[in-house]
Formats: structure tokens, C-alpha cells, sequence
């Protein structure tokens, strides 16, 4: 064997006992959930063939030719018996693209398919596209909604970082073939867009987050809601907030809806982020919310404050300080395999139960706006316990 092969067969070796190694449950927890020790997926997942040229005529050097430099903000679904994430994948050119990793138990193992998405463009070509949101809708098929950013061309000639964001839409019945179409037509930019997975009066509901920059929400108030009757020509022609932001809160500069929420007995079950400034930038945490079976757009509980926030390594990455979600997975057995990515660079899995989250939700206190409510929520809850230590 030559050395050139030799190193080859290492850096498969390398790679496999990377995706073979069993995670570990960390036994740190606060009860709503568990975290596990390592990432699901991270750059170093993606298949040593997609980065390395193997042919040792055309790279005698073994160098790599195509970098991968993040995986992050993955769609899931249950599919097949597998855990599928439709990774966002960023190359070292900052194209990002989609890719499906699959999991036999949904905590180890992904491992990507051999080759990347093939998304067909919209009319208009888009610039990059990114943070698929997966549905698998009541209509039998299965609908990504994802952001598709474009240049800015009313900008100044000079300013090269201005964008558009908008929904795109396609639909599968494989996740291999793809049909696109139109993206959502909306007055204001939109980007953290989420397809409910019924029919709500007969229609195509949507999650939306109205803004008027790219980055910036602006005047966007927060989780919007919109009907639209022919998902092959989707317009929002009218749009609710029902999730708004506030002052001093952890969305008082955006929020977003993540994944579609999760249908149970009690109410539709919805993780969502919220961004916030601080002296080092803005802070991306998650948080949940509840909404009624009988009319989703309207908000039964929010607890206040966030779900969960990024810790210890989870802190260090490309965008520093966020934690960000638009996939996760309910077992039959009530088991929830939340995913999100930390600080744009990574994914990671939490593992939940349905009864768990609902709990969560219906008595966590909400968060009351001042320091006089949270003072008095916490002296009662004190006042309960040391009746109970007597």
C-alpha cells in the first residue's frame, strides 16, 4: 500500500469512529430535559469524499479541495425508522446548502447521505439558501420552508452586504427529489417561516416573521400567523402577531418560530428563539409556548424566560453566544429529540418527553414584565416550599 493510501484509509478510520461514537447523557439536568455530551453533527461529519479529491494524480498532497466549515439550524423528521436532520451545511466559500444525515436512535450515528440536496432555484436564482423548516402536512406530502437570501439591488452600488430574505417552499415524498415552488409572497421580509401541519379552515396556515431588514425586525412585531389557500401560489394577504416581543425580555429584538409545533391533549406545543442585546452582541436563547387545538393561532401559555441557553462550548463558534432550532422529533412513545445548533457552527440533540414539555409549559410562571413580579412569583413559591421543609 502507498502512502498516499495509507493516509486515505487513516482519515476514513478517523471519520468513521467519529460518527460511530456512542454519545453520552449528561447527567447535570434540570428536569425538562437532557442534554448529550457531544454534538450530533458537526463539519467534521460531512463524508471524507466531499472534501478531500482522492485521486492521487490530481492531489498528490492530499490536500483538501472543498472545505466544510459548519453544520448547523437542521430540519428533523422521522423517516423511514430513521432520525433525519436536513443539515445546513456552510462550505468555506459561506454557500450554504442543504444535506440529510440519518441516525438509527437519534442521539449518534448520523451519517450523511452521499450526495448533498439538489434544490431546484425559484425564477429568481437565489444567493444562498438555509434553516429548512420540515413538515410532514396532513396532504400527504412533505414541505420544506426555508430562507432564501438574494442581494439587496436597491442598495448603493458600493454596499455589497445588503440583503433580501424571503420563504422559499418545496415539497418531497423521499427527501431526494425535490419540487420547488414559488417562494412566499409576503409585504414585508420574511425569514423563520413554518408550515402548520393540518389544515386550519380549510387552508394552508403559516408561521411568519415579518420584518423590515434583513438582519433587523424593525416595526416586524413578532410570530405572525397567515392562512393562504393555494400553497403552489402562497401570498400572505393577511397576518396576525400572536407571539409578540417586549422590552427587557429575551425577544425584545426578535423572536422566531423553530420547528412546527408538536400536536397533544393539552394544546400545540411550540420552541421558538429569542434574541436579545448584550454587551457582547446579541444572545440567542430558545423558549416555549402553547397554543389552542381548537384555534392555533391563539397563545394559551408562555412561560417566561428561556428554555435554553447555550452553555460552557456551546458559547464558542462562528456567531457566538446562540442557540438556534427548526427541527425536532415526537416518538409514538412520547419521547422529544429537540435539536439545535450552538453559536452557528454545530448541531446537538436534548432528549424530552411530550408530558415533560406540557408540564413545562402549563406551570412555569410567565414572565410578569418587572422585577416587582418576579420578586413576588419567587416569594411564593418560597413561601410554599418552607411550609412543606416544616
Amino acid at each position: 500500500m502507498s502512502q498516499f493510501d495509507e493516509k486515505v484509509k487513516k482519515m476514513f478510520a478517523v471519520h468513521e469512529a467519529l460518527i460511530t461514537r456512542k454519545n453520552e447523557p449528561v447527567e447535570e439536568t434540570n428536569g425538562v430535559y437532557v442534554r448529550y455530551k457531544y454534538p450530533v453533527v458537526t463539519a467534521a461529519h460531512t463524508p471524507v469524499f466531499w472534501r478531500y479529491d482522492l485521486n492521487e494524480k490530481r492531489n498528490p498532497y492530499l490536500m483538501e479541495r472543498i472545505g466544510m466549515n459548519a453544520t448547523m439550524n437542521s430540519g428533523a423528521i422521522k423517516w423511514n425508522g430513521k432520525y433525519v436532520l436536513v443539515v445546513r451545511v456552510e462550505g468555506a466559500d459561506r454557500k450554504s446548502f442543504f444535506a440529510v444525515a440519518e441516525s438509527p436512535n437519534g442521539v449518534d450515528n448520523f451519517r450523511f447521505w452521499d450526495y448533498p440536496v439538489t434544490m431546484p432555484d425559484d425564477v429568481i436564482p437565489a444567493t444562498n439558501i438555509y434553516d429548512m423548516r420540515l413538515t410532514a402536512h396532513e396532504d400527504g406530502w412533505i414541505y420544506g420552508v426555508f430562507c432564501v437570501e438574494r442581494h439587496d439591488d436597491n442598495a448603493p452600488a458600493d454596499d455589497l452586504s445588503s440583503a433580501m430574505a424571503k420563504a422559499g417552499i418545496a415539497r418531497t415524498k423521499d427527501l431526494k427529489n425535490w419540487e420547488r415552488l414559488p417562494d412566499l409572497k409576503s409585504g414585508n421580509q420574511q425569514r423563520n417561516v413554518v408550515l402548520h401541519p393540518e389544515f386550519v379552515n380549510g387552508k394552508y396556515a403559516f408561521y411568519t416573521r415579518p420584518q423590515d431588514r434583513f438582519i433587523d425586525a424593525g416595526s416586524g412585531g413578532g410570530i405572525g400567523w397567515a392562512l393562504v389557500d393555494d400553497i403552489t401560489h402562497a401570498e400572505v394577504k393577511e397576518e396576525k402577531i400572536i407571539d409578540l416581543r417586549y422590552y427587557h425580555t429575551i425577544k425584545e429584538v426578535k423572536n422566531g418560530e423553530g420547528p412546527h409545533p408538536i400536536k397533544t391533549p393539552a394544546g400545540w406545543l411550540h420552541l421558538a428563539h429569542g434574541v436579545r442585546s448584550c454587551a457582547a452582541g446579541l444572545r440567542y436563547v430558545l423558549y416555549m409556548y402553547m397554543t389552542s387545538l381548537e384555534d392555533p393561532s391563539k397563545v394559551i401559555v408562555s412561560p417566561g424566560g428561556y428554555f435554553m441557553a447555550p452553555e460552557g462550548e456551546e458559547r464558542v463558534g462562528d456567531v457566538s453566544n446562540v442557540l438556534f432550532s427548526n427541527g425536532w422529533i415526537a416518538d409514538d412513545d412520547g419521547t422529544v429529540y429537540i435539536y439545535y445548533a450552538s453559536s452557528d457552527t454545530r448541531m446537538h440533540v436534548a432528549v424530552s418527553t411530550v408530558n415533560k414539555l406540557v408540564d413545562y409549559c402549563m406551570n412555569t410562571p410567565k414572565d410578569g414584565l418587572t422585577t416587582t413580579f418576579s420578586v413576588e412569583t419567587l416569594k411564593r413559591m418560597i413561601d410554599r416550599n418552607l411550609a412543606i421543609m416544616k
